[in-house]
């Protein structure tokens, strides 16, 4: 009996030391991201290697969604590790209101920011066109269903009593609705400081224009959606458009507390800042972009982060 008991200790004590020995278990990431046939499903694919670079023996995955509104979701339900989310979206999902009444996300938290983004409101210059009021009953897609981009626009119209005919779909099927003149127009995120590639794409082919929001609008959307600001594309910006004024929101990755401690937090956050130029080399524009500043900035804006990514944040260099 003795001998038996001795035989069974040492085993558990060996099993325990081969435990101790095996190398830690692999981390996996899955990314939420937006359609694959945008520029930010590109820098996606890109964070995705820098995490790999900055945490050995981890796996880092793309997950094509239908951008905020959709990652929040997906986050809500377990789907994803962390995802893209604009910062209206973050700050209403984290209040509960909007498109998340009464289903607040109490533990949205940010890992890191990538970019400020611009809403572009893009119509035919032939459809004669020039102002919000105008796309009133025109067939119009408001950005992929479920993205913050379609949720700022149907609220921004909502409050100025704008009603275009919407039609959904992807970003490809409103580049050859506009191309083919079924939709006078569409909207969707870009990068502040350039033409954004779909807006590049379809103007091989038709003359374009961007639509500006007035102060007036402006100031309603500032009082009534959290989150959002205002930039001014300046005239030119694309062929014979004039100067006008556009909704700014920063884009941030985020995570939940309850999916994500704050050692792994970290180890994200530094693996970005200590591997940016893997993001640099895809978007060029990001040579010149503050990421500390950036997240530092945006818990002005009610958009939390996660205290571990803080921690890597405040000290970075």
């Amino acid at each position: 009996m003795q001998t038996k008991l001795r035989r069974t200790l040492l085993g558990a004590a060996m099993c325990l030391v081969a435990g101790a020995m095996s190398p830690a278990a692999a981390q996996t990431f899955s990314l939420g991201s937006t359609n694959a046939t945008s520029s930010h499903y590109q820098i996606a694919v890109a964070m995705a290697q820098a995490i790999e670079a900055g945490i050995p023996d981890s796996t880092a995955t793309v997950v094509e969604t239908g951008a905020s509104v959709d990652n929040v979701r997906r986050l809500v339900r377990g789907e994803i590790d962390l995802g893209l989310v604009a910062g209206d979206v973050f700050v209403q999902a984290k209040q509960g209101i909007g498109q998340f009444e009464g289903h607040a996300v109490d533990d949205l938290v940010a890992l890191y920011p990538y970019n400020d983004s611009v809403i572009n409101i893009a119509v035919r210059a032939d459809s004669g066109i020039t102002k919000l009021e105008e796309l009133e009953g025109k067939k119009f897609t408001p950005g992929i269903r479920g993205s913050g981009g379609e949720l700022l626009i149907t609220q921004s119209f909502d409050l100025f009593g704008i009603s275009p005919d919407y039609v959904y779909g992807t970003v490809t099927d409103a580049i050859e609705g506009v191309r083919n003149d079924q939709l006078v127009g569409y909207s969707k995120y870009a990068a502040a400081n350039r033409v954004d590639s779909t807006l590049q794409e379809l103007m091989t082919s038709v003359d374009m224009r961007i639509l500006g929001f007035t102060p007036e609008q402006q100031k309603l959307v500032t009082e009534k959606i959290p989150g959002v600001g205002f930039t001014t594309l300046p005239a030119g910006f694309i062929k014979d458009n004039p100067a006008v004024a556009t909704p700014s929101v920063p884009i941030v990755y985020a995570t939940r507390l309850s999916l994500m401690d704050d050692e792994t937090a970290r180890k994200v956050a530094q693996a970005i800042g200590e591997n940016k130029q893997i993001l640099i080399d895809v978007w060029p524009q990001l040579a010149d972009y503050d990421f500390k500043g950036s997240i530092l900035s945006t818990v002005d804006i009610g958009i939390d982060v996660h205290p571990g990514a803080m921690s890597y944040w405040e000290s970075a260099e």
